[in-house]
């Protein structure tokens, strides 16, 4: 059988350093296929390990509450120790004096967290979630500690070391359950919790915290629509099996891992792991919210410097190009227009590009939450640079002045407003 000689093109060709490297990619992905299988890869981003938030919203939640009530049947005595226990989270929250009927209008929804119901007799251990637009009204006028500025979100990495072994979300875990469970509505921090779930495995490794290229860390963070990110880690230690556990938690933030402050806790056993963390999540939100208060918190201008510096470039290449009123001549009655005038005063308008992150839980959110940037005074134009929806989204705003007077015009238009490095963050 006579064969076809190869084409003379062909038998000449040579391939070039690029032709070489992307033929030696494709047989090192072949041969790490041929080893592992692609099962095994399929299953690094598969598989049952996301765990979502359980509350994302900004309500206010008092845990902890204990009740004990009575009545002429369990029924009663339930819906006793309800309003009880509303009344009594009222009053932890510091609020004015109100009815039982006001206060239970702004409750959004009562936890359970532990009760014992008898034939008359109602004994439990409740949370009390209160409607931060409702409630919010009377708590800033009363106590200052809840008008408190937020923090710019910021994304939560929970490490786990235990049994030696160092995850995030490469697996289920009690300290990203925790995490999970977490209702930060009263909290001075904006945490953006990943849900460990798809890729986020991978992207989102124990090893990530000590990276320091400021470009992966801005992919990261742009990924999920954060501006800044907080390492929560927990250090699990069983003494004996069965016998107590000791936890030692540290409090870490920033692209370059920055220290802030750790302490111990002790489990007397396996069974009280999950109330351990539990209190350790609470008093890791309390060194945040003083790292806030105290300016520590401040924005990484290393993640942004060459965006900051092309933006101001942008800026005054657009202010340079703007035509000036009094270069513009004017007709008069005559029909002759006058001469330029010599002196030039410099103008005042500075066009800016700014970074603006809003909570977009859906897609009408995002929707109005440009419509009204767009109408704000002085806005030359807005438009998103990322989307996430259930999560925090990113618009940038092209303003016509100072980033002062650009959140001043959004709280004119019913904003919250938290201003940062080139940046703001708004909500209802």
């Amino acid at each position: 059988m006579a064969v076809a000689p190869l084409p003379s093109y062909l038998r000449n060709w040579r391939p070039g350093p690029a032709a070489q490297l992307v033929i030696g990619l494709a047989l090192a992905l072949a041969a790490v296929l041929a080893i592992i299988g692609p099962d095994r890869l399929i299953a690094q981003i598969e598989g049952d390990r996301g765990i979502i938030p359980v509350a994302t919203s900004s309500d206010i939640q008092i845990g902890g509450i204990e009740v004990e009530t009575t009545g002429k049947d369990a029924q009663e005595a339930r819906v006793k120790g309800w309003k009880l226990a509303q009344h009594m989270g009222w009053q932890m929250l510091k609020g004015p004096p109100m009815s039982d009927d006001q206060i239970e209008s702004m409750v959004a929804a009562v936890v359970i967290e532990r009760e014992q119901i008898g034939p008359h007799r109602y004994i439990a251990r409740l949370g009390v979630v209160f409607d931060r637009e409702r409630a919010g009204q009377f708590l800033v006028s009363n106590q200052g500690e809840t008008a408190r500025a937020h923090s710019a979100p910021l994304l939560v990495i929970p490490v786990l070391y235990s049994g030696g072994v160092a995850q995030t979300f490469e697996v289920r875990n009690a300290w990203q359950k925790a995490w999970a469970n977490l209702r930060a509505g009263n909290s001075a921090i904006d945490y953006v919790r990943p849900t460990g779930s798809g890729g986020d495995s991978l992207l989102l490794t124990a090893g990530q915290p000590g990276r320091r290229s400021r470009l992966w860390w801005r992919t990261v963070l742009n990924q999920f629509g954060a501006s800044d990110v907080i390492m929560p880690v927990a250090r699990l230690e069983r003494q004996w099996p069965g016998g107590p556990v000791r936890g030692t938690f540290t409090a870490r933030f920033g692209p370059d891992n920055t220290y802030l402050d750790s302490f111990t806790l002790t489990a007397n056993d396996e069974a009280g792991v999950a109330a351990m963390l539990d209190s350790a999540l609470q008093r890791l939100d309390r060194i945040y919210s003083d790292a806030l208060a105290q300016g520590l918190f401040r924005p990484d201008s290393t993640l942004y410097s060459d965006q900051q510096s092309m933006d101001s470039a942008l800026s005054a290449l657009v202010a340079a190009t703007q035509p000036r009123p009094e270069d513009v001549p004017t007709v008069t009655e005559s029909g002759a227009a006058p001469a330029l005038q010599t002196s030039v005063t410099p103008s005042r308008d500075v066009v800016a590009t700014y970074t603006v992150q809003f909570a977009s839980p859906d897609a009408a959110a995002v929707d109005a939450a440009l419509g009204a940037v767009r109408g704000a005074s002085g806005v030359r134009g807005a438009a998103t640079s990322s989307i996430a929806i259930g999560g925090t989204s990113v618009m940038r705003v092209t303003y016509g002045g100072e980033l002062a007077a650009l959140a001043a015009a959004l709280r004119a238009r019913g904003w919250q407003v938290s201003v940062g490095s080139n940046a703001l963050s708004i909500r209802r």
